[in-house]
């Protein structure tokens, strides 16, 4: 593909919380969420860390599975953020939905890398439209519907 959107990718594991998604899987996954060029740092982090970062980025005083923080207006050329996954809490989701681990990482990682690409959910119009997106992504990686009622 002809001018195909580059990622450079760096990953940090500040976590010994279960086995974390391997570098190449990530960069998989990562990169089927692509639209532009992008610079993004994955990082998996501990309860207090995701604790703490929710807390003190969205007032939200609990550990989230998934933060995203983007670093450019949208102009750039090459988008620049962060998205850091809570380890213990993603597990406990994929755990208490009866879904396979591997999969929960790979929805969180594209729902991030739709964020920092400017997708939201906030509104139910935002929401559809995130969501059709993401099912798609993880389909062509594989991945059962991440929105689909657990059977």
């Amino acid at each position: 593909m002809t001018g195909a959107a580059k990622l450079s990718l760096t990953v940090q594991y500040a976590t010994d919380a279960g086995p974390p998604p391997s570098r190449s899987r990530l960069r998989i996954w990562a990169a089927a969420a692509l639209e532009r060029s992008a610079a993004v740092t994955l990082r998996f982090v501990d309860e207090a860390e995701g604790h703490r970062l929710n807390r003190d980025f969205r007032g939200k005083d609990y550990a989230t599975n998934v933060l995203t923080f983007t670093y450019d207006d949208g102009e750039a050329a090459r988008l620049s953020g962060d998205i850091v996954l809570c380890t213990p809490v993603v597990s406990a989701e994929a755990q208490d939905q009866g879904k396979p681990l591997d999969a929960h990482f790979a929805h969180l990682v594209v729902h991030g890398m739709l964020h920092l690409q400017g997708y939201d959910h906030e509104r139910d119009d935002e929401a559809s439209v995130m969501e059709a997106r993401e099912t798609e992504i993880l389909a062509k990686l594989g991945y059962a519907d991440p929105y689909a009622a657990a059977a």
